[in-house]
């Protein structure tokens, strides 16, 4: 994880009262720009906690007992999002492939034409620990044409890959600031549609007068201007330095610069005779690669010698399987990042003695960068 120095800048800014009317009108322009970054006209809501804040809220909020849920599995949050949803009451129905593989749009058409009841789909856009990614571009459209909800976990996937709100009817959405956007973690980036407001409204059970309340959000701040408890003043700040500076860069371009960043990834590895985590290329994250290790070498092993040997931070794979994750998200997304984390990677391989071909891997990343955006 890394920030910019403009990003720890807006963090440094001095903490105003929250009812000052400049951190008013900041709060109200880092929404909007929230909302440039989601591609979505309708509501932003603005959570003070780390992004599982907001997929919980916005769980709690949508579902009511004995709604049927079609929840899409393959990776451990996806995982997760079953359990949360079978504690609070919901008809799951699950579709589940191994970590190392992809929902694809064609299973879940095949299961929504076989089960015309399903009223909600849930999905990981992107799962960072496994480093693969669902089809949000065919699947969102294809629930909107349905009149089925959508809620999207897509916290690593904004701005490391296509993410079209509205267009592609999407209710509600999930972001934190702390991945590929560059910010620090803190805050839960909410889009909410008129759609999925209709259902919390019409649910008994959603949250209020509660941290993990929506609804209190949507009635005393969006409605009444003042906010349902303090708001985290420096996390604001630094969220809009974030903001400014992708928006500043376009949005094309940052999804452009973590898709370069992946590819470089890619070639280094393959070069260097390493083998990927995903079963399918087009399943791989642009934010995360990540990499299938062998039975004998452990990836927190791997992790730690990285850490003390080469002042490296890797991230293993959470109990997704047996896997290290080369991070190119924010500002390590471009330039010599991923080949400095290629080079980490070999040799800490080499020492815990995998046969690799370092010099191929870092010549072939090279290659690729120097022409990238030439």
């Amino acid at each position: 994880m890394a920030v910019t120095a403009a990003t720890l800048a807006g963090l440094a800014r001095p903490i105003q009262y929250h009812y000052d009317p400049d951190f008013l009108a900041t709060f109200r322009r880092v929404q909007e720009k929230t909302a440039q970054i989601l591609q979505t006209e309708g509501d932003v809501i603005i959570l003070q906690g780390e992004a599982i804040l907001g997929l919980e809220a916005a769980l709690r909020s949508l579902v009511t007992p004995g709604m049927r849920v079609l929840n899409l599995v393959q990776g451990i949050f996806g995982k997760g999002t079953g359990y949360w949803l079978r504690d609070f009451g919901a008809d799951v129905h699950e579709l589940e492939v191994g970590y190392d593989d992809a929902v694809t749009p064609e299973m879940v058409e095949d299961y929504l034409d076989g089960h015309p009841g399903v009223e909600m789909v849930c999905l990981v856009a992107s799962e960072t620990p496994s480093g693969t990614i669902t089809d949000l571009a065919k699947i969102g459209p294809m629930c909107r044409d349905r009149g089925i909800l959508t809620y999207v976990d897509t916290v690593s996937g904004v701005l490391g890959m296509e993410h079209r709100t509205d267009d592609w009817g999407l209710d509600l959405c999930v972001t934190g600031p702390q991945k590929c956007l560059g910010g620090a973690p803190g805050l839960s980036l909410i889009s909410v549609s008129q759609r999925a407001w209709d259902k919390i409204y019409s649910n008994p059970a959603a949250p209020r007068d509660s941290y993990l309340s929506l609804l209190d959000f949507k009635e005393k701040w969006l409605g009444d201007g003042r906010f349902p408890y303090t708001p985290s003043v420096s996390d604001i700040n630094g969220l809009e330095a974030a903001l400014d500076q992708a928006l500043a860069e376009g949005i094309d371009q940052v999804v452009r610069r973590h898709v370069d960043a992946r590819e470089l990834t890619k070639a280094g590895a393959r070069a260097m005779g390493l083998e990927f985590w995903a079963r399918r290329e087009d399943s791989m994250s642009a934010c995360v690669t990540s990499i299938r290790l062998p039975d004998d070498i452990d990836n927190v092993t791997v992790r730690d010698l990285a850490r003390a040997k080469y002042g490296v931070m890797f991230s293993h794979g959470q109990g997704a399987g047996n896997l290290i994750r080369l991070s190119h998200m924010g500002p390590t997304a471009g330039g010599l990042h991923s080949v400095v984390g290629l080079t980490a990677l070999g040799r800490t391989l080499l020492d815990l003695g995998m046969k690799l071909d370092v010099g191929a891997g870092l010549e072939a990343a090279l290659e690729v960068l120097s022409v990238q955006r030439a």
